[in-house]
């Protein structure tokens, strides 16, 4: 097993997001963390599972460094990326080069 996992919920997110779930798998340290994660990345759009688009929402836990290596990867596919925070129940939109969302917009979860 790897040390970080991410896959592609099949399912429609809300606004029509693909939802990314991340998540920690075998205990590593972080140098290990980011590696699989970049990984998993790869093996995703290889697999035509994160084709890009608009609006991607990511989902689990992350360690600050494993957070930066799915942002700057989902950021150069999608124009937006929202992250769940559970406290607001939603997306906070994080990154946003189009003019639908803004920095700081919330989508509801669900």
């Amino acid at each position: 097993m790897a040390a970080y996992n991410i896959t592609v919920d099949p399912s429609a997110g809300p606004a029509g997001g693909v939802v990314v779930r991340v998540g920690f798998g075998d205990p590593a340290q972080n140098d290990k963390i980011v590696r699989d994660a970049k990984a998993s990345l790869d093996n995703l759009v290889a697999e035509h599972q994160l084709a890009g688009g608009e609006l991607v929402l990511v989902n689990g836990p992350a360690s600050l460094p494993a957070a930066c290596v799915v942002a700057h990867a989902v950021g150069h596919l999608y124009s937006t990326v929202g992250v769940f925070d559970p406290k607001m129940a939603g997306y906070v939109i994080s990154i946003a080069h189009g003019e639908k969302y803004a920095v700081g917009d919330v989508i509801p979860a669900a």
